[in-house]
């Protein structure tokens, strides 16, 4: 049997704030850190703390003394926060020019455009925003007028949030469909999202409904390259969105990280649509959506200590020759004033029988986990990152 890799990509958890953090509005984030001090240090994950997480530089998390993977931290080059640029680089691209963001509204001449284009009458919002905040705010007139709401936040993202009796999903499909093709070159941005809700005033709820469209990948991944030498690459979650499909062979879109841990289980265990994977790149996105962005540092919490009760099913599942890397995209520290991503290293946890568990020290870029894989699985190097 071949070796294999897993990535399991824990979206949003980060370990601590870059040296820039304070140019991205983010100084003194950490995820992980300020949510075991809001709790008073009950963050109960041993089996993450066994693996080395807390032996992490500047971790705020306690230590082992003889943990059980090889552990560090990853430092961002791209100069950004957001999933696109994160899951690239650690795919192994660094974006030399970040997306654009639109801290103060999109501008006018794009809006007229996406509408004619589009045949509305017109769009409510245009502003940064919490998701739930401002369909609270504005679902209402949503309702009364037929309008979608467009909003961003600190990330390069366009945003539509739409209820589904107001706007059929095929509808508000079609209208991220329109904007992402409008949103390139001067207007470049990450990822059109589509925000479905249902409810009533005062009674909003998103849906499990979402769809990403991100822009193709601007150079080559470690994905191209591994597919095109006939590997296959199982993206779980919303990676296939992520890398606008290229360089993935089979998708498994789980929502929640139930689905995504299960999914990656199952996949470990046998074959998928009866092929042998050789990466399996999952995405968890509870920790980001639906606590890192509503500043639920309990949801946030439990969601973690959730993730570690499942970590020994993941590595029950493994076979001796497999490789299991756990890091993150970006930070979303839920103890701040804001809502939006962190600028923060992610950590990263190498797991397996040949894995020597020693002290990865804080590397340059997350490209290194991406060069690692890929000297793993192909036995080449990769032009970007160190492989470790």
């Amino acid at each position: 049997m071949n070796k294999r890799a897993i990535i399991l990509v824990l979206d949003s958890v980060g370990i601590g704030a870059m040296p820039d953090a304070a140019a991205f509005g983010d100084t003194g984030a950490h995820t992980l850190g300020n949510i075991y001090k809001a709790r008073g240090g009950r963050l109960h994950m041993p089996n993450l703390y066994a693996m080395g997480l807390g032996n992490i530089t500047e971790s705020g998390l306690p230590p082992v003394p003889a943990p059980t993977a090889a552990y560090g931290r990853m430092a961002q080059q791209t100069k950004a926060k957001d999933t696109t640029s994160g899951h690239w680089e650690i795919a192994g691209l660094i974006m030399d020019t970040p997306f654009r963001t639109f801290p103060e509204g999109f501008p006018k001449a794009l809006l007229d455009a996406w509408q004619n284009q589009s045949e509305i009458k017109g769009h409510l919002g245009n502003k940064p925003a919490s998701g739930t905040q401002i369909i609270d705010e504005l679902g209402e007139a949503h309702m009364q007028t037929g309008m979608p709401i467009v909003y961003t936040s600190a990330d390069s993202v366009f945003q539509i949030a739409a209820h589904e009796e107001v706007i059929p999903l095929k509808e508000l499909y079609r209208l991220c469909e329109t904007a992402r093709a409008l949103l390139v070159d001067e207007y470049c941005v990450g990822r059109v999202i589509a925000r479905p809700f249902i409810g009533q005033p005062g009674d909003f709820k998103r849906t499990g409904n979402r769809k990403d469209y991100a822009v193709e990948p601007t150079g080559p991944t470690i994905l191209d390259s591994l597919t095109v030498k006939g590997k296959n690459v199982l993206g779980i979650g919303k990676i296939e969105d992520i890398f606008c499909n290229r360089g993935v062979t089979h998708v498994n879109h789980t929502k929640t990280n139930i689905e995504g841990i299960d999914a990656t289980i199952a996949a470990l265990k046998g074959t998928f649509e009866n092929a042998e994977m050789d990466l399996i790149f999952t995405n968890l996105v509870d920790f980001d959506m639906l606590y890192g962005h509503r500043n639920d540092v309990e949801g946030y919490a439990k969601a973690l200590e959730y993730f570690d009760t499942r970590l020994p099913e993941i590595l029950a599942a493994m076979r001796p020759d497999d490789t299991l890397f756990i890091t993150a995209d970006h930070g979303c520290d839920p103890t701040t004033d804001s809502t939006d991503h962190s600028r923060e290293y992610v950590p990263v946890l190498a797991y397996g029988t040949g894995i020597e568990p020693r002290d990865l020290g804080t590397r340059g870029t997350f490209a290194d986990l991406g060069a690692t894989v890929y000297a793993l699985l192909s036995g080449g190097t990769w032009p970007v990152g160190k492989p470790f």
